[in-house]
């Protein structure tokens, strides 16, 4: 118990712990502005309509608040400069770990140079409780009644109330905990989900994954993750698959050619790809040789982010993503 409750601590030191005090919570790398919008009753995407934008910043983080429940739950929009509110722009959430806190990620990922660069919306969602966290299954007796993929189903309307959204192409990424939830979107809403993305993703069972359709996925994880081991088994308090036996599955599940293709793309990266998959939807794995429980690639600002271990800089997690997620709507592969 004394070494699973150490584990648990040294979890919180590696994402600097961000707890939940209401909206107002905030971090003093990232700067941002708050504004408050109300959700929508009823799903009202759609793909070419574009709504009247409010006056909301570009380039920038701005808080917005949706409540619904009596629960007040918020994120971070960032509209690149490049946007054009008459035209339908794909919607990328990116979504932090346990204990981590959207800005957090935001602080590292890279995620808003890759928007700028091409043009699409991003999100970094705040989980619940006190301690941020998801809904993936690790803590079940926890969650509570806490709706998750309801809370990603909301935020997808109230967004395309407000912007140009492209409804066939959304996507899902995460870290840990984050990587798990999107894990969990995939599984129960696979039909405004169109692909996503893990790093170093605490994948665990919630009740069963059953997607109506094939999920394009694309895994980044460390083979020295301390914290969600790459080789599965037990990690402080929680259990996990083995990253590769995993992928597996998931190629499995979009009815993959099993023959992978493998090869090394740098020094500390192999790369290993199942493809010819149902709906192009194909399933691709990158291995960290030595990596820690971090985002390759991540631009490394505080003491709190090393403490994960070693992080490559050989590729770019977020880079690679995008350059992965452009490639499907929701209606397959396009390019």
């Amino acid at each position: 118990m004394i070494t699973q409750l150490m584990k648990l601590v040294l979890l919180l030191v590696v994402f600097g712990v961000q707890f939940n005090s209401g909206v107002g919570a905030q971090s003093a790398e990232v700067d941002v502005r708050a504004q408050h919008v109300a959700p929508l009753q009823e799903n009202t995407l759609q793909t070419t309509t574009c709504p009247a934008m409010p006056d909301f910043a570009r380039s920038e983080l701005v808080m917005q608040t949706i409540e619904y429940s009596d629960v007040q739950r918020f994120y971070y929009l960032y509209i690149p400069a490049s946007y054009d509110t008459q035209t339908p722009v794909p919607l990328v959430f990116a979504i932090h770990g346990f204990a981590q806190g959207a800005l957090g990620l935001a602080g590292y990922s890279g995620w808003e140079a890759v928007a700028e660069e091409n043009g699409f919306i991003l999100v970094y969602p705040q989980g619940s409780g006190v301690i941020a966290r998801w809904e993936t299954g690790l803590f079940a007796g926890l969650e509570g009644e806490i709706d998750d993929v309801r809370f990603f189903s909301d935020m997808i309307d109230t967004i395309s109330q407000s912007l140009c959204i492209d409804s066939t192409r959304v996507y899902a990424n995460g870290l840990s905990n984050g990587g798990g939830m999107s894990y969990r979107l995939a599984c129960q809403l696979s039909d405004r989900i169109t692909a996503i993305g893990g790093v170093a993703g605490a994948y665990t069972e919630f009740g069963g994954c059953e997607p109506n359709r094939s999920i394009p996925f694309i895994l980044f994880h460390g083979t020295a993750d301390s914290i969600v081991p790459y080789e599965g088994g037990d990690s402080a308090m929680f259990n996990f698959p083995s990253i590769e036996s995993f992928t597996l599955t998931w190629a499995e599940r979009n009815e993959c050619d099993l023959n992978a293709q493998s090869e090394t793309i740098a020094d500390d990266v192999t790369r290993l790809a199942y493809t010819d998959c149902s709906g192009g939807a194909d399933v691709i794995l990158y291995t960290v040789l030595g990596g820690g429980h971090t985002w390759a690639g991540a631009n490394l600002t505080r003491l709190s982010d090393r403490f994960g271990g070693y992080v490559t800089q050989s590729i770019s997690a977020s880079e690679l993503m995008w350059a992965f997620f452009s490639q499907y709507t929701l209606e397959g592969k396009v390019n």
